[in-house]
C-alpha cells in the first residue's frame, strides 16, 4: 500500500467518534502535494527479529503525518529509519529503499542527512548547557558563527518559546519546565533549518496544556517543513495531523487522510484500534 491508496474506495463502516472533539474537515487534494519521502519494501531487523515487514509509504511534503499503532508495532523503528537513526543500534539490518526528494538516503552522508531530517525524542533531552548554547549548538558544529543571536532568537520564536525565555538565555536549560525543555529541543532541531522534522511521541510526558501548545506549534511549522509524528494518542493524531498511517505487527494496515481514516476506515482492524477495542 502506498500514497495512491489514499484515494481508494472505502468500506461502509460507521463513522468513528473520538470524544466530543470533531475531526478536522479540511482535506488536502492529493494532486496539490508532492511526496518528500518515498519508502518501498522497507524491512528492518534487530538481530534475528524482523520488526518491519516490507512497508510501502509516501510521506507528503509540508503536512503532518501521524504514525499510530500499538506498542511494538514498528512506529518508532519506521520513524528512525527515515534519518538512519536505526544504525546506532548494533546488529540492525535494513532492506528496501527510502528516497528523500528522489535521493536514496542510504547513499547520503549521514551527517548531511540528519541535518536535513531533524529529530525530537519522546523525553526532552537538552544538553547540559545554557538555553542559548543548546539552540546554537547545531549552528556552531555546522560552521555557522555569524549572527548567532539572531538565529537563536528566530529558532526560539519558531518553537513558540522566545517570549518565555528571552530574558534568561544564559540560564541552564535544566531550569526550564518539561514542556519548555521539549520546545527547546524542537528549537535546537529547527536551528539548522531541516526539511523534515521527526517527532517520537513528543507529548507523552507532558500535561494537556503544554501538549496543546506543541500541537499548535505543528500547525505553524508545517508551512516550512514536513512533519512526521509518532503518537499513541488518538485524539492528538486526529487533531494535529493531515495524514495518518496505522501500523500493526510491523506491517502497514492503512494509510489515509486523517479525516477519512478516523471517520471511514477501510480496514476493520483500524476501526477496532482507534475505537479502543484492542491495542
Amino acid at each position: 500500500m502506498n500514497g495512491a491508496s489514499i484515494v481508494q474506495k472505502h468500506q461502509n463502516l460507521e463513522p468513528v467518534h473520538l470524544g466530543q472533539k470533531d475531526i478536522p474537515l479540511v482535506e488536502l487534494p492529493i494532486g496539490t502535494i508532492k511526496p518528500q519521502f518515498k519508502i518501498s519494501n522497507l524491512k528492518v531487523s534487530y538481530g534475528a527479529k524482523e520488526v518491519l515487514h516490507g512497508v510501502d509509504l509516501d510521506v507528503f511534503a509540508n503536512v503532518v503525518t501521524a504514525l499510530i499503532g500499538p506498542s511494538g508495532c514498528g512506529k518508532s523503528t519506521f520513524l528512525r529509519s527515515l534519518n538512519r537513526m536505526t544504525e546506532v543500534v548494533r546488529g540492525t539490518q535494513v532492506e528496501g529503499e527510502i528516497l528523500l526528494d528522489n535521493e536514496n538516503v542510504f547513499r547520503m552522508d549521514v551527517v548531511k542527512l540528519r541535518r536535513r531530517v531533524g529529530m525530537v525524542f519522546q523525553r526532552p533531552n537538552p544538553f547540559p548547557k545554557s538555553i542559548f548554547d543548546n539552540v546554537a549548538y547545531g549552528l556552531r558544529i555546522n560552521g555557522h558563527h555569524d549572527s548567532l543571536s539572531e538565529a537563536v532568537e528566530h529558532s526560539l520564536r519558531r518553537a513558540a518559546l522566545w517570549d518565555e525565555v528571552k530574558g534568561q538565555l544564559h540560564k541552564s536549560a535544566y531550569a526550564l519546565s518539561g514542556g519548555q525543555q521539549q520546545r527547546l529541543c524542537i528549537a535546537r532541531a529547527l536551528a539548522v533549518n531541516p526539511e523534515v522534522l521527526l517527532l517520537d511521541e513528543p507529548c507523552s510526558a507532558l500535561d494537556p496544556i503544554t501538549t496543546a501548545k506543541i500541537e499548535e506549534l505543528l500547525f505553524q511549522l508545517k508551512s516550512s517543513c514536513t512533519i512526521v509524528i509518532v503518537t499513541h494518542n488518538m485524539q492528538q493524531a486526529a487533531r494535529a495531523s493531515d495524514f495518518t498511517a496505522f501500523l500493526l505487527d510491523g506491517q502497514l494496515v492503512e494509510y489515509q487522510s486523517t479525516r477519512k481514516l478516523f471517520t471511514t476506515p477501510s480496514d476493520p482492524r483500524t476501526e477496532a484500534y482507534i475505537t479502543g477495542r484492542f491495542g
